[in-house]
């Protein structure tokens, strides 16, 4: 018997990784180059679109939690991502183009893994995951559609501008991470009040790309909002989020800013850089102007301007159980974004869980459901809880898993707090991978 799975992104990759490494045939569909989705700009598998971060890597952060748990489960994707990672600070950071060429080549030379560059219209018989992502095709949205028996929901989701270092002024930019933790990797510019103000009116007043008639009406995800729709909320919104400055003094002056805007490396040989939050649907002429005002980037390059597109996702609460398989039919399961879990990290979780159970179906065993306790099993628990009545898409966070008490006297110690369930995990999962159910 064999596995289909549809879509070769984040979680399909690494689920189509999972299914092959215990010695299963899968058949590995892909519609691009074909077909694009509006978003992608290459035809290499696992491609980063919006972001080259995978977010917190030490495992007092909820995001770094996630990380430790995939690897304890023998993760793929995370490992890759490890071992070609750039600077980021605290922050688990890949070059893009490194990583989805290697994982595209692991996918394509591995023997058990046979590759179809065409777009599925149908879900097809057999054991089948459906990691077709936020952009899934019209035909196989319909035909999702269909067997949900209920209507999509959907959100936007941005993309921030990346920019070549060449054209950044470090007469004004400097080099840092905030409270000098791990490297000083971030470019930081900084603004005084007076600045500030100026892109602040700059920013609320630049005209925005108009939205086509399917999308409007749609949903933003709160931890991926558009900067302008940031700025809406007033005016020292910006301030306390992604342009907070706490934490980032240019060492040149010892002065405190007012605002700091932050940029990321985004490929190994860093010559190109991500904005940090600035995530936009602005006109590109617009962009150019918003960044050109913000010290330091008077001259910048703009190699890519920040889009907006319409994400897709499904009800998972009223179709999938924790074990990512469908209620309605044995051996269909869902993976990634589709699924309602937002952020990179968490679509190859899922990826990873989804290709786990599609190979124990396969070999007739029981389905792996983890315990609450871990981040994943929080994750995936908490999107498939039918008592959901207004679902919409989540990352992982200490929210979700089941909290500790303290003593009153560390209640709030919350790197202790975040140390313990990160311990608890740890020993759910070793119990579990020591069980000689476990393959």
């Amino acid at each position: 018997m064999e596995v289909t799975i549809i879509g070769a992104g984040l979680a399909g990759s690494e689920a189509a990784l999972q299914v092959a490494k215990r010695n299963i045939k899968v058949n590995l569909y892909e519609m691009r180059p074909k077909k694009s989705t509006g978003a992608h700009k290459t035809d290499k598998f696992a491609e980063f679109v919006c972001s080259n971060s995978l977010g917190a890597a030490d495992c007092t952060n909820a995001s770094g939690l996630l990380k430790k748990e995939m690897l304890q489960l023998g993760g793929e994707l995370i490992k890759i991502a490890y071992e070609h990672s750039v600077p980021a600070g605290g922050a688990l950071a890949i070059d893009r183009e490194t990583f989805s060429k290697i994982v595209t080549d692991r996918i394509t030379n591995n023997q058990y893994i046979n590759v179809i560059r065409d777009e599925l219209t149908e879900i097809p018989d057999g054991i089948v995951i459906i990691a077709s992502g936020p952009l899934t095709s019209d035909p196989l949205a319909n035909s999702i559609k269909e067997f949900t028996k209920s209507e999509h929901l959907h959100f936007f989701d941005a993309i921030a501008p990346i920019v070549e270092i060449g054209s950044i002024n470090f007469d004004k930019a400097f080099y840092a991470s905030r409270y000098d933790k791990g490297e000083a990797s971030y470019i930081n510019c900084p603004m005084n009040k007076e600045e500030y103000e100026k892109f602040y009116n700059i920013l609320i007043n630049a005209p925005k790309i108009e939205l086509k008639n399917f999308e409007k009406g749609a949903k933003f995800f709160e931890s991926c909002l558009p900067i302008e729709v940031l700025a809406s909320r007033g005016e020292d919104t910006l301030r306390f989020g992604p342009m907070k400055p706490v934490g980032l003094i240019d060492k040149r002056t010892g002065e405190k800013n007012y605002a700091v805007v932050q940029l990321r490396q985004d490929n190994s040989a860093k010559t190109l850089y991500n904005l940090v939050g600035f995530q936009t649907n602005l006109k590109w002429s617009a962009q150019k102007e918003l960044l050109q005002s913000i010290p330091g980037l008077e001259n910048v390059n703009i190699v890519r301007y920040g889009v907006m597109h319409r994400n897709t996702f499904i009800n998972s609460p009223k179709i999938l159980n924790p074990t990512l398989e469908t209620r309605e039919r044995k051996g269909l399961f869902f993976a990634g974004q589709l699924t309602g879990t937002e952020g990179y990290t968490e679509s190859i979780a899922s990826g990873l869980l989804a290709g786990i159970n599609a190979a124990r179906a396969v070999n007739s065993k029981e389905l792996l459901e983890l315990p609450q306790e871990t981040m994943l099993g929080a994750l995936t628990h908490y999107i498939t809880n039918p008592e959901h009545e207004k679902f919409q898409p989540i990352n992982s966070n200490w929210g979700i898993v089941p909290q500790i008490e303290l003593p009153k006297k560390e209640r709030k110690n919350k790197k202790l707090k975040a140390e313990l369930i990160s311990n608890r995990s740890m020993n759910c999962l070793n119990k579990i991978l020591q069980s000689s159910n476990f393959s």
